[in-house]
């Protein structure tokens, strides 16, 4: 079961199938800000997968297989980001925004558990299915601006953007 950096989280009695899928994407992702001399420390992580099975109910064989070096790491971001209720987006808006970008990554994993995740956080299937059409639509319109190489300075000029605004790293 997988569940990604934007996912919905149903009421607490209910969320243990909500965390199992949101970990792989999170999981993973957090994985690649794992220094590469990073060593496994065998306490931190068996207190992780006790963690795990205590939020899920038992440890998915993906996360077993994972790098134990990073599962420690990636664990911590995935509760902190994905299954808090602390954060600036509320669950639904997380869900959805997964889904439109496991819909562009493609990722099959991942669509469906966004897609289930999206639907226990109250997203209608008109609301699913819009958030897929944003996102093909953004990527429609990056590949009409990439491929016509617009200069960006006047792109923003034209919209009535401030072209010296800095631009994110990327």
């Amino acid at each position: 079961m997988l569940n990604f950096p934007y996912i919905a989280y149903p009421p607490r009695a209910r969320s243990k199938p909500i965390v199992r899928r949101i970990l792989i994407l999170g999981v993973f992702c957090a994985a690649l800000c794992i220094p590469v001399g990073a060593r496994a420390d065998p306490a931190n992580t068996e207190a992780t997968y006790q963690d795990i099975e205590q939020t899920l109910g038992n440890v998915p064989s993906f996360l077993r297989r994972f790098p134990k070096a990073a599962l420690p790491g990636a664990w911590a971001e995935v509760k902190a980001l994905q299954f808090s209720d602390e954060t600036a987006l509320p669950p639904k808006a997380k869900a959805l925004i997964s889904l439109a970008v496991s819909a562009q990554i493609p990722c099959q994993y991942c669509i469906w558990e966004d897609t289930e995740s999206a639907k226990r956080a109250g997203a209608t299937e008109d609301e699913i299915n819009e958030a897929i059409a944003i996102s093909a639509l953004t990527r429609h319109w990056s590949t009409v601006f990439n491929g016509m190489q617009l200069d960006l300075e006047a792109f923003k000029t034209e919209l009535g953007g401030d072209p010296q605004a800095q631009q994110p790293a990327n």
